[in-house]
């Protein structure tokens, strides 16, 4: 039995333009023609039609749908557990995405809006960058102190967020001018701002241990987005970032120290 385009169209749920294009493709090219000339399809040719429209419901380009049908048996295994393993990782990363949504709309269902003059009365040249907000979400997601920091984060005032704001500012101060000044990072003065930041992170967001500490400073190196939020690009210095981490990890060794000394005292 043979078919028009048009009928291929009605029942396959595609455009003639779509069969005119696999045709010249030489995806679909219908087995007959009739006498004035139209496209005929034989039940073979829809055969060969519904593998199509499989293969490009699965993402498949035309290219490699081409080469599929021209040897299925050697063909089609190998190129459906590779869209597999695509798909798979496709889902997991919209899952995790989803997730981020989702926490998003709690923070801003119950969290603290801002005009743009108040947002930047009370951050200043300190910005948000979206794509590293999302990373860090996916990253820490199973994390008690991201969830913690979240949920204590958005139920700040505007107040508290102009008081911690302050405090930063004046710890940032300090931390510039130890590094400007050519403070050692494990010198007491240096360890000291660490040991401030590490107690304004517990106050404000999340309880902050030493150890917790060092993986946040180890992103101010790693990821100039991180750093940004405790110094802002126009404050900063060649070298900042890592005298930072430093200062972060030598005060983390002197809480282990004073550990250790204390239990020999026992």
């Amino acid at each position: 039995m043979s078919y028009s385009v048009g009928q291929v169209s009605a029942f396959a749920g595609v455009t003639v333009r779509t069969l005119h294009h696999y045709d010249k493709a030489g995806l679909l090219s219908p087995g007959d023609r009739s006498r004035a000339g139209y496209r005929l399809y034989s039940d073979a040719d829809l055969v060969r039609l519904q593998q199509i429209l499989f293969y490009r419901e699965l993402g498949f380009p035309l290219d490699e749908i081409a080469a599929i049908l021209r040897d299925p048996l050697s063909n089609a295994l190998e190129h459906l557990r590779a869209r597999q393993r695509q798909l798979s990782e496709e889902i997991a990363r919209l899952r995790r995405l989803a997730e981020v949504a989702e926490r998003a709309i709690e923070v801003q269902q119950t969290g603290v809006f801002l005009t743009p003059r108040e947002r930047f009365d009370v951050f200043g040249e300190i910005t948000f960058d979206l794509s590293y907000a999302t990373e860090a979400e996916l990253k820490w997601a199973q994390s008690d102190g991201q969830r913690e920091a979240m949920t204590r984060a958005a139920a700040h005032t505007k107040n508290d967020w102009r008081q911690l704001m302050g405090e930063a500012a004046a710890w940032r101060a300090e931390l510039l001018a130890a590094f400007d000044e050519g403070e050692p990072y494990d010198g007491e003065p240096a360890m000291d701002l660490a040991e401030e930041h590490r107690l304004h992170i517990s106050r404000w967001f999340t309880s902050c241990p030493p150890d917790m500490h060092r993986r946040i400073a180890d992103d101010f190196v790693a990821d100039p987005r991180a750093f940004a939020l405790v110094v802002p690009p126009s404050q900063q210095r060649p070298g900042l970032a890592a005298y930072t981490c430093k200062a972060v990890h030598a005060n983390a060794a002197r809480h282990a120290a004073g550990r250790t000394d204390s239990e020999e005292n026992r």
